[in-house]
């Protein structure tokens, strides 16, 4: 690290401590809202038409066989066209729907891979077609103003036998980006006092890197490289050249952040590397630019010469599939990340459908939406990445917060989307070994890599300081209570059902506690996260955001992770000569056969818990495989394995 910013950040951490951690947007509204009356008619939206895929079981073998060395179509991915051709809907059924819309008033834009069809109008066409009236809300917990439909959304029977889902009709939904910073309670003390940097195969000083500052909470890529063991790889010239890593937000940020951040750190990169493309519009500067700052700096950090497309859009959920499927339709990028998300029940058709039963966990569409944009991606392959949250396995948390009183929810055990789809690479999180004192309590440590959960801090103020409340911050992860459980983890020791009584209560004022939904118990479900690296705040990173002042230090969470994830994939990419494709498969694959030693591409993560789901010398919903060794992977995808 520079002497330059070395000494910035070690100035500014003590006020970015007692800052505490980022607040972020609050997401769908539970409790039901004030309903102010029908929205403006000439009111303009933007509403995508996802078309039902033809041959899906065939589609998924497919991606299966792309990612197995022997198989037939081990490597050959398809072009975007190839995918329209084989899996789209058909020109006939295209000319149908668009021939449909005009009938109505509506223009329309096909995208490339026949997946979907964008078009826009006015509310009250788009409530004349979905045959429902779409009002505007205000929210009785945050004041989001919104529209959305009073009623379920009916999709034309002249289309329906085409169209599967319909996105835009409502911008309720507002995504949380996965960071957090270190709490206020840390200046009560000297934490981050010196960096052990450890892994489970031995010592890697924390000056292996010249990037690297080697102090928790002003980490940066440099000490993921000696973490993770990357470094071989940029010995032999591999830094990312023709590669391109995607990044998909919901704010927009400014590009000179990422480059003052590689700059300060003493970092060579390619110049004019960055291209934003603004989806819908475009997202806005706003409180969750510093989001995509972290994201840019991280992948383009760890892989220095590859190119960087930024697709940012506005934050609701037809913004965020549309930022999708734009990105993956474009197929420029080599691999895609997101560090945005929301629980996955907030899908479920008991929160959003008016009479649904509180055991329906059908997705309203948004689930389906984003798993059809994957199975594109993966067929192409592209990597995905996606941050799994920053609430342990208690996903709702952050969101809703929990507790017993009144106007308070439960917290059930819940998992992060689109993290939680089999066809992303859920990225989680854990703590690196470092030593630490607050107040007058005694010096204690993380002696080895251990699953993320900030309990390990509340149990030490409790007994040596005063008692906190820190429930319930950690790496996300647990088991999904809408996706099946995958091929890949078929076959893998630790994988989890999910818990029996879990339901989302809310204890009304006047009413009393008010079960809003009953999740299923013991299903087998798709257990997340998937890989883990450093996501603590407390042995946390340093970036840089005008937005948010500038520099910061102490900064975590698992949107670091999905982006590094993003960057390494980039580096795969040229050393293998080739796109990696869907990791899960490969990655379970080879720990299934491999197990963890000197040579394996994981180290297990043994220690720690978040909140639920303690590690373990094997996968765990806590911290998933466990963390990377890149350059074992890097030689076992070399060698064909």
């Amino acid at each position: 690290m520079s002497a330059k910013l070395h000494r910035k950040s070690l100035s500014l951490s003590l006020g970015l401590l007692l800052a505490g951690a980022s607040a972020g947007a609050l997401a769908a509204n539970i409790k039901p809202a004030v309903d102010v009356g029908t929205a403006s008619a000439d009111q303009t939206a933007h509403v995508t038409l996802f078309l039902k895929l033809h041959h899906e079981a065939a589609l998924e073998d497919y991606i299966r066989q792309t990612v197995t060395p022997g198989s037939a179509h081990y490597q050959q991915f398809l072009t975007t066209q190839q995918f329209a051709q084989r899996y789209g809907a058909t020109d006939a059924e295209i000319a149908r729907v668009q021939s449909y819309l005009r009938s109505k008033g509506l223009n329309s834009e096909v995208l490339p891979s026949h997946l979907a069809i964008r078009t826009s109008g006015s509310l009250s066409q788009f409530g004349q077609l979905f045959q429902t009236s779409i009002h505007n809300y205000v929210s009785r917990e945050n004041d989001h103003n919104f529209h959305k439909p009073v009623s379920a959304p009916q999709l034309p029977s002249a289309i329906a036998d085409v169209v599967d889902v319909a996105t835009g009709l409502s911008n309720e939904k507002v995504y949380r980006p996965h960071h957090v910073a270190s709490p206020a309670f840390t200046s009560l003390g000297t934490p981050n006092a010196k960096a052990n940097a450890l892994s489970n195969k031995g010592s890697r000083g924390p000056n292996d890197n010249p990037t690297a500052s080697g102090v928790p909470g002003q980490y940066t890529v440099g000490d993921v490289a000696n973490f993770y063991d990357i470094n071989p790889l940029y010995q032999r010239g591999v830094v990312g050249e023709g590669s391109t890593v995607g990044i998909v937000t919901l704010s927009s940020f400014y590009p000179s952040d990422a480059t003052t951040y590689w700059s300060d750190i003493g970092l060579a990169t390619k110049p004019d590397r960055i291209t934003q493309v603004h989806v819908d519009g475009g997202g806005a500067i706003d409180g969750g630019s510093g989001e995509t700052s972290i994201d840019v700096e991280q992948s383009g950090g760890i892989a220095p010469y590859a190119n960087v497309i930024v697709y940012d859009a506005p934050n609701t959920t037809a913004g965020y599939v549309d930022a999708f499927a734009r990105a993956v339709s474009d197929n420029t990028a080599d691999s895609i990340s997101t560090s945005w998300g929301l629980p996955e029940i907030f899908n479920f058709a008991a929160l959003n459908t008016p009479g649904a039963s509180i055991t329906d966990t059908t997705d309203v569409g948004d689930l389906r939406a984003f798993h059809k944009i994957f199975l594109e991606a993966a067929v192409q392959g592209q990597s995905l990445f996606a941050a799994s949250g920053d609430s342990g396995a208690y996903d709702t948390v952050r969101d809703l917060g929990a507790g017993t009183g009144a106007g308070q929810y439960t917290a059930p055990l819940t998992v992060d989307s689109p993290a939680s789809d089999p066809f992303i690479t859920a990225a989680g999180g854990t703590t690196t070994p470092y030593s630490y004192q607050f107040g007058t309590g005694p010096t204690a440590s993380v002696t080895q890599e251990s699953v993320w959960g900030w309990d390990y801090l509340q149990n030490y103020f409790a007994q040596y300081v005063h008692p906190i409340n820190v429930f319930s911050t950690g790496g996300g992860g647990g088991v999904s209570v809408y996706w099946h459980r995958p091929f890949y983890q078929a076959f893998t020791f630790g994988i989890r059902r999910s818990e029996p009584n879990q339901s989302l209560v809310y204890n009304d004022p006047s009413a009393g506690p008010t079960t809003l939904l009953q999740m299923p118990g013991h299903f087998a479900g798709r257990n997340v996260p998937d890989i883990s690296l450093n996501a603590d705040p407390e042995t946390g990173y340093v970036f840089v955001s005008t937005n948010d002042g500038g520099l910061n230090s102490g900064e975590g969470g698992t949107s670091f992770v999905a982006p590094q994830l993003n960057g390494i994939t980039a580096l795969l990419r040229q050393s293998t000569g080739h796109r990696v494709g869907l990791w899960n498969p490969q990655v379970y694959a080879l720990q299934n056969f491999f197990g963890y030693n000197f040579f394996s591409p994981f180290n297990s993560v043994n220690a720690g818990d978040n909140w639920f789901y303690n590690g373990a010398p094997h996968y765990t919903p806590g911290a998933g495989i466990g963390t990377l060794d890149v350059a074992n992977l890097d030689a076992f995808l070399r060698a064909g394995f």
